[in-house]
């Protein structure tokens, strides 16, 4: 059973980059059958798809985020890394990690999500 674990600071600070990691325990990460996701939810509204790494390492991104937004992955640790630069308050979210099955297009497993909040 694989389980995802995000992790970083809860307090960013505007215009600073918000960085999480999410740690994969229970599976490879190097297998084609999945990819890897950021996704987020600000407060009272609802999910949002940030960007995926694929076992390929290609990323794709929110278009309206991809100025912003680099997905990275370190298989050596089984870890996949999020980094949203020049953060403003409403970037403030619980942001999760997840798996998805390309095959069935499913995002199968999800981290617990770890709340970050953009405040000076």
């Amino acid at each position: 059973q694989v389980q995802l674990q995000e992790s970083g600071p809860g307090l960013v600070k505007p215009s600073q980059t918000l960085s999480l990691t999410c740690t994969v325990s229970g599976g490879s990460m190097t297998t084609s059958y999945y990819a890897w996701s950021w996704i987020r939810q600000p407060p009272g509204k609802g999910l949002e798809w940030m960007g995926v790494i694929c076992s390929d390492d290609n990323t794709y991104y929110r278009p309206s985020l991809k100025s912003r937004t680099s997905i990275s992955r370190d298989t050596s640790r089984n870890q996949f890394s999020l980094q949203l630069s020049s953060v403003t308050p409403e970037d403030t979210a619980v942001y999760y990690c997840a798996r998805e099955d390309i095959l069935g297009r499913v995002l199968d497993s999800w981290g617990q999500g770890t709340q970050v909040t953009v405040s000076s």
